[in-house]
């Protein structure tokens, strides 16, 4: 019996169709992005319902302090911005798809701030990490200009990634921990109404 159990054991290791499941996460490429969109929680969803996108992490970026923490960022003393790194498969989806995505969450015409709040942590932002993505960036940035409905200046910076902060635990997938919170939020900042108005239907 403990020979017939062995067999099967060994069988079960060497089965074609466990090593069939397990390839592909050793063949799966990633790369990251970064963006500033205001207030964090809501740049999450866009991105996690896209195909490609493996992972999201909400936090700060463009400080002048280490160690980013939310009531310092909250502050406006670190010049930290809130953000999103979005860790997706460049195979299923590309960078200048995720740039416009980003382009049709945001106010670009906003200055420093991101509809109901205020202030240089919830202002927007592209930050690249290398020139194509930069390349990527200048070109997203001539596109959105075409496609929204009410003309003016933009003010969303395109600059050099530095370090992204991850934010603490209770910030991660907002939408989904505390649901009617996140949506009582979104509505009462009037988010999706002004994206209405600047962009028309996605």
């Amino acid at each position: 019996m403990k020979h017939i159990l062995l067999i099967a054991s060994l069988l079960l290791l060497w089965s074609p169709g466990v090593l069939a499941e397990e390839a592909p996460a050793g063949n799966v490429t990633s790369t990251r992005a970064v963006f500033a969109g205001g207030c964090f929680w809501c740049m999450e969803q866009p991105f996690d319902e896209l195909r490609g996108v493996l992972d999201t992490t909400v936090g700060y970026i463009g400080g002048s302090k280490e160690n980013a923490q939310y009531r310092k960022v909250a502050s406006g003393a670190t010049r930290h911005t809130e953000a999103i790194e979005i860790v997706y498969d460049p195979k299923l989806i590309s960078y200048g798809e995720l740039l416009r995505v980003f382009w049709r969450n945001i106010d670009p015409t906003q200055k420093n701030g991101q509809f109901c709040d205020w202030g240089t942590q919830y202002r927007s932002g592209i930050y690249y990490s290398n020139d194509e993505e930069k390349k990527e960036a200048l070109k997203s940035l001539e596109w959105a200009k075409k496609q929204i409905k009410e003309k003016g200046q933009f003010h969303t910076e395109i600059l050099k990634a530095g370090t992204f902060y991850p934010g603490e635990g209770y910030h991660q997938n907002y939408y989904k921990t505390n649901p009617l919170k996140y949506k009582s939020y979104r509505v009462g900042c009037g988010r999706d109404r002004r994206l209405l108005n600047i962009w028309g239907r996605k």
